[in-house]
């Protein structure tokens, strides 16, 4: 008996032993809601739009992350992240299984990572994840900037190799490239001739960045390009409300290229941010128009199961294209456990200016697909959510 009662005892250390050395978890979450804007493009117009909007404050996702350790502090790692809308059970990320993140790698303690497939680039991994309302409050979707021209949230990056630094103190910082895998397109290249459409699925990019978070301050800077955005597949948004670039031939965007900063500092149970991105938008032939968005905004832990947000930002068209746009962001969230949240949002955005003759439209939120799309809009948009989020 005393044999049997050893044996099974060391049977159960060994297995516990080969347990904590690797781990699958599944995860996600839903984030579903009404929400309601009173200017909303319409083929002839804009009226008011009520509607089931999902994936506000954070996009609705499942997925699996798993770990294997190799011994002397190598580990293998692995991300499969599926995004879907709540509403009607659909994939997002145009379709793809795994949309969101796909994507295999090594780590190494006190270095950092070495990972292959589908990825964030740096600016959403640095600015928008840090130092934006968008991230930082439950504005979420709405509150970044319009089309996410500047990759602050959803800023996935095929076929790239990623390096992400160990934490030095504070200090982190990586680079990547993402291959275009066309024949003759390493960097992306066009069909032929200056006006022609691009080979199919030649984008190419490439991120790099860098974050300091010590304490109760933290300052990020990142950069981003894509070469082809539009041949990317799911295409990378380059349109900015009812503005139209000055394009020959195709009209294809040649070449995206973000730049951002952002810090932050936290006090008590409050915290404050700053973001600037500039974006250029160069078209394969005509001249290039840049996006720059300034970002300031404030969080307040009311209790600890209370929060208001705040967030301001002003956003401006230059070059070959001239316009404004002024955004205001208010929020509250209400956590009813460490999983789950019900949350309130009002946002206000105003136009101004004109393209090629015609009045600068107001466009609220990070995608097209939420209130503004094809048709005619206005100047000015308010929109209301009420929200409820629930993490697994």
């Amino acid at each position: 008996m005393n044999k049997k009662i050893l044996t099974a005892a060391t049977f159960a250390v060994f297995a516990s032993a080969a347990h904590a050395q690797s781990s699958v978890t599944l995860y996600g979450l839903i984030d579903a809601g009404i929400s309601y804007v009173n200017n909303s493009k319409t083929s002839t117009g804009h009226a008011s739009l009520t509607k089931y909007d999902d994936g506000v404050a954070q996009g609705s996702r499942w997925g699996l992350r798993g770990t294997e350790d190799l011994g002397n502090g190598l580990k293998a790692l692995f991300m499969l992240e599926n995004g879907f809308n709540s509403g009607n059970g659909t994939a997002g990320q145009g379709g793809a299984m795994f949309g969101r993140q796909a994507y295999v790698g090594l780590s190494q303690n006190n270095i950092g990572s070495l990972t292959f497939g589908r990825q964030y680039s740096f600016s959403t991994d640095y600015l928008g994840s840090n130092y934006s309302t968008g991230g930082l409050t439950v504005a979420g979707n709405y509150a970044y900037h319009i089309n996410d021209v500047d990759q602050l949230t959803s800023s996935r990056i095929n076929n790239s190799v990623k390096f992400s630094s160990a934490n030095f103190s504070g200090l982190t910082f990586g680079a990547m490239y993402g291959f275009s895998n066309t024949a003759g397109g390493f960097a992306g290249t066009p069909g032929t001739g200056t006006t022609a459409a691009p080979v199919a699925g030649s984008s190419r990019a490439y991120s790099f960045g860098a974050n300091y978070a010590n304490g109760p301050f933290g300052l990020g800077v990142a950069y981003t390009d894509i070469r082809y955005p539009g041949q990317a597949s799911p295409a990378f948004s380059t349109s900015l409300a009812n503005v139209t670039f000055p394009t020959v031939g195709t009209g294809q965007i040649q070449d995206l290229r973000t730049v951002g900063a952002g810090g932050r500092y936290v006090f008590g149970p409050a915290t404050l941010w700053a973001l600037y991105t500039n974006t250029r938008l160069a078209p394969i032939s005509g001249g290039s128009t840049t996006f720059a968005a300034y970002e300031a905004g404030a969080k307040y832990a009311v209790t600890p199961a209370i929060t208001a947000g705040a967030g301001y930002t002003y956003m401006h068209l230059s070059g070959a294209n001239v316009g404004h746009w002024n955004q205001v962001n208010l929020s509250g969230d209400y956590a009813l456990s460490k999983r789950t949240d019900v949350y309130v949002l009002g946002i206000y955005q105003i136009a101004s200016g004109n393209n090629n003759g015609t009045k600068l439209q107001a466009q609220i939120g990070s995608s097209s697909s939420y209130f503004s799309t094809s048709g005619v809009g206005a100047d000015n948009q308010l929109a209301f959510r009420v929200g409820l989020r629930h993490k697994f």
